[in-house]
């Protein structure tokens, strides 16, 4: 690594900390929100489980996490621009491995369904909070990299659950499955308690500026030292903090977007991680080739995501996201002709890449984009106005499949929704600001 990435060895060891905690965080993330689907067919089949379940209420089962996550992520960033980034990260980690933990008791449908909610709560909470992390942690020349590496832990989590399923379902049911989710709190927590220090950019914005200096010189961390003037300024115009400041003249227009991409991201991730294996399904292919399917979008997600995201470190988020949008566009077209397979599997993981591994772009585009004060609040409405469209993508291609709607018109609506993301995001304009270069630990304590 060049200088001009790391100012010190620890500066890079504290950050690679950072972003792996995150990472692992986020990884369960997926795997709670796909853990669900590779269980619902021993809850249909054996009403021993929780009690008879219909398709019907397994549909409004399914959307309960994500109405948690959506709750989740509004709360943390009303929250996490006043109470800070580590404790944030703790409390959802607890939260949501509690919450794993309590729905493998679970007795009767009921109590699964609210615990699937209140689980959700905790993980809309850490998506809310990572961006932020690792936007006020990681050097500028590599935050879309590591921001790609943290979120890139949403497709991982559902590969992981998959696979997971595949191999122990039939030893350790699907009680042992949601057991595994609640790991975190004996495995990953531990480590977040040691090795996650708090933002010493959001101290020195609170005007905390000895806690500052002591985090910045134990971990490198370079610190913008106008936070620091902001803070003096704030005893006679306070700065509007959180989901206030996302409202104001500044930043408004370019809120509304940013939501709107995320809106479209998500409807596009969970609308073909829900249909795209019933639709190849109804195609001619059986079951297993359907699967294998989900498993290249995800994948093609994963591996375009972070070649996706060093570009954007390069020439900017806006750009690369608007083109992501367009590949999926193109790939999503592609995917109604009749294409030899090997072509076909190329087209799923590029349309992964357009789809799942855009919104990956699109957290780190937000996290970068706003200001210390308000960074919590705009990845909170990233994530929970946008799992709105998580909701809405399943049950678009429901309504089109269930009216006997060819699955090629599907794929041309998904194809227009993702080109709708791409005008979205051409249409953001970043707000004026003024530039400085963050200060080092040594300038910092010279200061004081």
């Amino acid at each position: 690594m060049n200088s001009s990435t790391w100012t010190s060895p620890e500066h890079r060891r504290s950050v690679l900390w950072i972003v792996t905690l995150a990472a692992v965080a986020i990884v369960f993330d997926g795997y709670d929100l796909v853990v669900y689907g590779t269980v619902l067919p021993t809850l249909l089949d054996d009403p021993g489980q929780l009690g008879r379940l219909t398709p019907a209420t397994a549909g409004a089962l399914g959307s309960y996490a994500l109405i948690g996550v959506m709750i989740g992520a509004l709360v943390a960033g009303a929250f996490g621009d006043r109470v800070g980034r580590r404790r944030m990260m703790l409390f959802n980690i607890v939260w949501f491995s509690v919450g794993m933990a309590a729905t493998a008791l679970a007795t009767d449908l009921l109590s699964f369904g609210i615990l699937r909610c209140l689980t959700g709560i905790g993980i809309g909470g850490l998506v809310a909070t990572a961006g932020a992390m690792v936007a006020e942690f990681a050097p500028a020349s590599k935050r879309n990299l590591f921001n790609a590496i943290v979120y890139s832990g949403v497709p991982a989590g559902g590969v992981l659950a998959s696979l997971l399923a595949m191999l122990l379902a039939d030893h350790i049911g699907w009680r042992g499955l949601f057991w595994i989710g609640a790991l975190p709190l004996v495995t990953l927590l531990p480590l977040a308690v040691l090795k996650m220090p708090e933002s010493p950019q959001w101290l020195a914005a609170r005007g905390r500026y000895e806690e500052a200096r002591e985090i910045s010189a134990h971990t490198g961390i370079p610190v913008d030292l106008r936070a620091r003037h902001l803070g003096e300024e704030q005893a006679h115009a306070p700065a509007k903090l959180g989901f206030a400041a996302l409202v104001t003249r500044r930043f408004a227009v370019a809120t509304l977007l940013l939501g709107t991409m995320s809106f479209v991201g998500l409807l596009l991730t969970y609308g073909l991680n829900t249909w795209l294996p019933q639709i190849m399904e109804s195609n001619g292919f059986d079951a297993k080739g359907s699967l294998a399917f989900l498993l290249v979008l995800n994948g093609g997600a994963i591996v375009g995501g972070l070649i996706s995201a060093r570009l954007a470190d390069r020439r900017g988020p806006q750009q690369v996201v608007a083109t992501s949008f367009c590949l999926a566009t193109f790939a999503l077209v592609c995917l109604t002709f009749g294409l030899p397979l090997p072509i076909l599997l190329a087209a799923v993981a590029v349309a992964g890449t357009g789809t799942i591994g855009t919104q990956v772009l699109i957290y780190g585009f937000v996290s970068n984009f706003y200001p210390t004060e308000a960074r919590a609040a705009g990845v909170a409405w990233c994530a929970g106005f946008g799992r709105l469209g998580g909701i809405v993508g399943p049950v678009i291609g429901g309504l089109l499949i269930g009216a006997g709607i060819s699955s090629g018109t599907a794929f041309y609506l998904f194809a227009g929704i993702a080109l709708a993301g791409a005008a979205a995001t051409m249409m953001v304009v970043s707000p004026r600001a003024a530039t400085s270069a963050p200060t080092s630990p040594a300038t910092l304590a010279a200061t004081e």
